[in-house]
This record gives structure tokens, C-alpha cells and sequence, in this order.
């Protein structure tokens, strides 16, 4: 009763605060930045709030916030676009979406994907917003139960996904698990410092590599390069303004889908840490095991796009929790948005328990401004869909070039480094080939992400563990196996299971044919040639610093057994088995007008221009020639296109800050802005 009676005089302080004209005009503002920010891919709401710092430093509070939340809550809605319409990933929260919302858009199912996303989305969110309200006081015990055991089980828990999404073959998933492992090791070692398939003569390996930029590697390259060798538009019918209708019917069809994912996304936006880079994984999966027919999932199955939107814009509920609660923040965004609340008025408002105590009116007002932007975000996706929508129906030609800009721009924004730019191209040389021999991108992505997680709780873990040990082996095992992580143990031994059981019906790539034994053994032989040089590596580290070794010592060999098996299956095999499956043999890739290597080389010349010339320079000189020889555009086409795309990229840059790669003509010559 006495949380009754302090809250609910809060919630109607609250609803006074908000319901101003001028805040709800702030929260629209914030929500329309959003839109802009989530429609380009791989920038997302860190970059959007990293914009908006400037601007927050004595601003009022309740304005500030509804600046920030509207950003914050939207952009999990409007990087939908990129994901269904264009195949790529418009931010780590996104990534799961793609593998059966582009499906849909290929075949004319554009609206409908995305009115079915949109309607999850908003449901999450408003789950998202309910769940904080009701656990804005009562959570954090809930939280401080988790523990450092409880946190590696989440992560584990997350990597237990790879058996629902490893496809045909379910050794390929566990490989391309552990090659995502590993290279998500490489660099400086957190807890002793070890380099790790890394040198200080290359400095840029030390910090190992961008999330931004493996997701864009993985997923947006190859299936850029896919549709450019086929030269035709994303979609192959034009039937874009249908299905809206039908998108609403199929939520209400799955609604129950929607509210599990929902939950599953709030529960682990708790988590600090883990966030928007592994629920949609997770509730992807979950997707995947409730649905009885699940041949269509990677084809355009509508509840591979239900499960992980719901869970996505959820999480944003969730991660308020920890961050209002305790001053932690559940993402790189919500680390931002501690930031900027310290600068709001006059600093008074601190994040964490004195927020609830002196100031419970004000968290209440965040919760209220999530659940109202969510809705004015939603309504805005639908009402910009139509014009954006189109995009499928161009002819692709005309849009690759202008998605090899942007997604090169925003690999760079991850370090500032021309290197960012190369390593977005060698990450999509991984992801192409993952693709072309049904490998599971998704499970390589899901090891990635959870290689800091997985090795910061263990190497913590083991060492609380050990001194508990050795005070009493029951101490110990208590610590170890406590009721949440006994849970969390059953739950992901039921998972793995079940996927394991369900593999052979889902494909991770589609139906992909098998073809001869050498271009996949070749693949394969470059993968264990990886693995087996980064276990070398790793087993050269000291012994005295074993907890900068044992991670990758342990994924490394788990990774190399299921590499040999798979060498094993593949000489007693014959050329037919589904484990030589090669998307160069049949289908869209093989019946492709354009080569893989010819159609890299454009990007890959964009690459060596900007090192030589600058970005603006070799885009410059890259939009013009692919616009006049690849497309064929005739020249007063090809100048206002060009025109264009140079300059959203000066407005882009002008507005987020940002600079653009230099080249060595920039070290030599003192050149204006955009060219410097």
C-alpha cells in the first residue's frame, strides 16, 4: 500500500508533465530525428544521441527527455526499413528481422512485412513501457539477484540459439558459432591485457573489431552484391500498397508470439550488457521452436518477423530498468542517455536509487514518453512506408552504389579509421562465402556478440568461484549452481535440444543445392587453417595470464573438433549430400548475369580510391563511373545523381560531426571541407 500511495500521485505528476504542448512537440521532434537516423544503416541511436549531446546541456529536463526518448524509442521501429526493403540490417537490433522479412519484400510482400513489424513493434513497446511502470520500484531485486554465474547462463542461454538457427547441417552452425567466437577475441585480452591475433605494429587490431561492422559485413555486403550480380529490382512485383491489411491480421494471428517475445525482449533488456545485439536472436529462435511447419523460416516466414520486432523495441523497456534503477546501462545507447540526463538543467537529476526517491515524478514521466513515442513512431513508419516502400521496385543497380556509400560511412564512424573500411570489406568476404555454402551468418553474428560477454563473466566467475572454493567446496557449488542459474541450465538444455531435434527442417541460407566437393572443402580447409592458427596463438600466451588464453583455448577446440568431423563427413560423403550445398551451382547466384569477383572489384576500387584520394574524392569519381558504365545512365542522370549522393553525404556528416576517410592526397595537400 505504501508503494500505492507514493506512486500513483508520481504517475499523475507524471501525465501533468507531459501532456504540454510543448513537450509533446519535443517528444515528436525527437521521434522524426529518429526515423532519419534509423532508416540509414548502421548508425542507430548512439549515433542519434551522440547528435543530440550538444544540445542537452542546460536544456529543461522534461523537454530534454522527450527529445531523447522520442529518438531513442523509434529508431528499433525505423530501422525496419533497411532490414525488409533492402536486406540490410539498419542496427544490431535488427539483424534477425532481415532473414525473413527481405525474403517477403523479394516477393512483393513489402507491406505487408513491414505492417506486421510495425504492429509488433508498437505492441513491444507498449509492453515494454507497461512492464516499467508496474516494476519501476519492485525491480531491483530482481536485478541484483543476477549475478556474475546467472549472467554467463544469459550468455550461454543466447549461444544456445546456434542449435535452433544452425540450419541442415548442424556442426556448420556450431563452426560458424565458434569462427564468430573467435574473431570477436581478437585483440587486447580485457583481463591481462594479451594480444590475441593481434600486433601493436597494427594498432587497429588491438581494439579487435566494431559490432557495426561485422553486422554489416555479414549481412548487408553479401546481399548487396547478390542483387547487383542480378541486376533487377529488390522486388519482383510491384505490388507494394497491398498487404497491410494483412500484416495487422497476421499479428493478431501470432499475437501470442508477439506477448512471449515481448517479455523475452523486457527480460533481457534487465540485462546490462547483453541488450539489442542478442533478444532478437532469442526471440528469433523461440520463433523458430513454436512453429510446427518450419520450412519457410529464411524463406518469408511473417512470424520470423513478429518474434524479433516485438522483442526489440521491448528491450528498450527493459533497458531503462537497471539504467533509471542503479545508473547501469543496459546498451552503448543508454550509457549516452546517463550522459545527457547529468547535463539536463542544472545537473540536479542523478540516475539511479535517489532518481526514485527525489524524483519519481520525472522517471515516471520517461516511462509515459517511451509508451507515447512508440505510438507516434509507428504512426509515422506507416505513413512514410508508401514513398519508402517503392525503393524495392528500383532497379537495383541504381541503389547499390548508394548503399556501398553508406554502409562505408558508417563502418567508419565505428573508429574513425580507413582501416574500418577495409575490414568492412574482408568481413564481407566472410559473409558471402557463409552465404554461398549455407553456413549460418546468424550463428557466426550470435558468437561474435557474446565473445566479450562469454569471457568477462567466466574469467570473473572462475575467479570468485575459486576463492569460494577454497574456503568450502559446498560454499563453491553453491555459488555456481544457484537457483537462477539451474533455470537458466534446464532452459538452455531444452533449447539446444529442441533445435538440434528441428535442424534438418530449417535452412539457414534457403534452399540452397549441393554442388561439387571442392569449392566447399577449399572454404572449410580456409576456415580450420583460422581456427587452427588462432588456437596456436592463444596457446602462446603466458601461463600467468591463463584467463586471457582459456576462452579462445576452449571455443578454439570445440570449434576445430566440429571443423574435422565435418572433413571426415565430407571425403565419405557424396557430391549430393545437403553438406555440400553451393549457391553458385543453382538458383539466383548461379543464373546471375554478373560475376562475384567483377562486381567486388567496384567496391573494392572505392576502397583503394579513398585510400589515395580521399572518400569524397573516390566517391565522387566511383558514383559517376558505376552510374555511366554498370548502369548505363545517361549523363545529365548520372551528374544529378552523383550530385546527390555527395551531397547527403556532406549533410549527413555535417550534422552527426563527422569526419570522412582521408587518403594520402589529404596528408600531402591542405584541402577544404568535405575533401580534407
Amino acid at each position: 500500500m505504501d508503494l500505492l500511495a507514493t506512486a500513483l500521485p508520481a504517475l499523475g505528476q507524471a501525465w501533468a508533465l507531459i501532456l504540454q504542448p510543448l513537450v509533446l512537440g519535443y517528444l515528436v521532434l525527437g521521434v522524426v530525428m529518429g526515423l532519419a537516423v534509423g532508416v540509414f544503416p548502421g548508425l542507430g541511436g548512439i549515433a542519434g544521441l551522440s547528435l543530440l549531446l550538444p544540445f542537452m546541456f542546460g536544456m529543461d529536463p522534461v523537454l530534454g527527455l522527450a527529445l531523447m526518448i522520442g529518438m531513442v524509442a523509434v529508431v528499433p521501429t525505423s530501422d525496419t526499413f533497411a532490414s525488409v526493403l533492402m536486406g540490410i540490417p539498419g542496427s544490431s537490433a535488427s539483424q534477425a528481422t532481415v532473414l525473413d522479412g527481405f525474403p517477403m519484400a523479394k516477393k512483393g510482400q513489402a507491406a505487408r512485412a513491414l505492417s506486421a513489424a510495425f504492429t509488433s513493434s508498437l505492441f513491444g513497446g507498449l509492453v515494454g513501457a507497461a512492464f516499467l511502470t508496474l516494476f519501476i520500484v519492485i525491480a531491483r531485486p530482481i536485478v541484483l539477484s543476477f549475478g556474475l554465474p546467472e549472467m554467463l547462463m544469459i550468455s550461454i542461454l543466447g549461444l544456445s540459439m546456434v542449435a535452433v538457427l544452425a540450419g541442415r547441417v548442424a556442426l556448420k552452425g556450431l563452426a560458424a558459432a565458434g569462427l564468430g567466437l573467435l574473431i570477436g577475441t581478437i585483440g587486447e585480452a580485457d583481463a591481462g591485457g594479451s594480444l590475441r591475433m593481434a600486433t601493436y605494429d597494427i594498432p587497429y587490431l588491438t581494439d579487435g573489431l566494431k559490432l557495426v561492422i561485422v553486422g554489416l559485413g555479414i549481412f548487408a555486403v553479401p546481399e548487396i552484391v547478390s542483387l547487383l550480380r542480378q541486376d533487377r529490382a529488390i522486388s519482383k512485383e510491384a505490388r507494394l500498397g497491398a498487404g497491410w491489411g494483412d500484416g495487422v491480421r497476421d499479428w493478431v494471428a501470432n499475437k501470442w508470439l508477439s506477448v512471449r517475445c515481448s517479455l523475452i525482449g523486457v527480460v533481457i533488456g534487465i540485462i546490462p550488457g547483453l541488450g539489442g545485439s542478442v533478444v532478437d536472436w532469442i526471440a528469433y529462435g523461440h520463433a523458430v521452436q513454436t512453429t510446427k511447419d518450419k520450412s519457410n523460416f529464411g524463406k518469408g516466414e511473417v512470424r520470423g518477423v513478429i518474434g524479433p520486432e516485438s522483442s526489440n523495441n521491448a528491450k528498450e523497456g527493459g533497458g531503462l530498468v537497471p539504467t533509471l534503477l542503479f545508473g547501469i546501462p543496459g546498451s552503448g545507447s543508454m550509457a549516452i542517455f546517463i550522459g545527457a540526463i547529468a547535463l539536463l538543467g542544472s545537473g540536479e537529476i542523478e540516475v539511479g536509487p535517489s532518481m526514485l526517491r527525489d524524483n519519481l515524478d520525472i522517471t515516471y514521466s520517461i516511462v509515459w514518453l517511451l509508451a507515447l513515442a512508440n505510438v507516434v513512431g509507428t504512426l509515422l513508419c506507416i505513413a512514410a512506408s508508401g514513398g519508402i516502400a517503392k525503393l524495392t521496385t528500383i532497379r537495383f543497380t541504381y541503389l547499390a552504389p548508394f548503399l556501398f556509400m553508406l554502409i562505408s560511412f558508417a563502418a567508419f564512424q565505428s573508429g574513425q579509421n580507413f582501416e574500418d573500411i577495409l575490414a568492412l570489406f574482408v568481413i564481407g568476404l566472410i559473409g558471402i562465402f557463409l552465404r554461398r555454402f549455407d553456413w549460418s551468418r546468424p550463428a557466426f553474428l550470435i558468437g561474435f556478440v557474446l565473445s566479450n560477454p562469454v569471457e568477462k563473466f567466466s574469467n570473473q566467475a572462475f575467479q570468485i568461484a575459486s576463492f569460494r572454493f577454497r574456503k568450502s567446496f559446498e560454499e563453491g557449488m553453491e555459488y555456481i549452481f544457484s537457483p537462477i542459474v539451474i533455470v537458466l541450465l534446464i532452459v538452455t538444455v531444452v533449447s539446444v535440444v529442441l533445435g538440434l531435434r528441428q535442424a534438418k527442417s530449417i535452412m539457414a541460407e534457403g534452399d540452397v543445392q549441393s554442388g561439387s566437393k571442392r569449392a566447399p572443402l577449399v572454404f572449410l580447409l580456409l576456415i580450420m587453417g583460422y581456427v587452427v592458427t588462432a588456437l596456436v596463438n592463444a596457446s602462446l600466451i603466458p601461463d600467468y595470464n591463463m584467463t586471457d588464453k582459456i576462452v579462445p583455448l576452449v571455443v578454439g577446440g570445440i570449434a576445430l573438433a566440429a571443423l574435422l568431423i565435418l572433413l571426415v563427413q565430407m571425403i565419405l560423403r557424396p557430391e549430393s549430400d545437403p553438406i555440400f550445398a553451393d549457391k553458385e551451382v543453382s538458383g539466383e547466384d548461379a543464373d546471375a548475369p554478373y560475376g562475384l569477383w567483377s562486381t567486388l572489384a567496384w567496391f573494392a576500387g572505392l576502397i583503394v580510391a579513398t585510400y589515395f584520394v580521399g572518400f569524397i574524392l573516390a566517391l565522387l569519381g566511383f558514383l559517376v563511373s558505376f552510374l555511366r558504365l554498370r548502369a548505363q545512365a545517361h549523363w545529365p542522370k548520372t551528374l544529378i545523381l552523383t550530385a546527390r549522393g555527395i551531397a547527403l553525404m556532406c549533410v549527413m556528416a555535417g550534422a552527426l560531426n563527422r569526419d570522412f576517410p582521408p587518403g594520402l592526397l589529404q596528408g600531402a595537400v591542405d584541402l577544404p571541407w568535405p575533401l580534407n
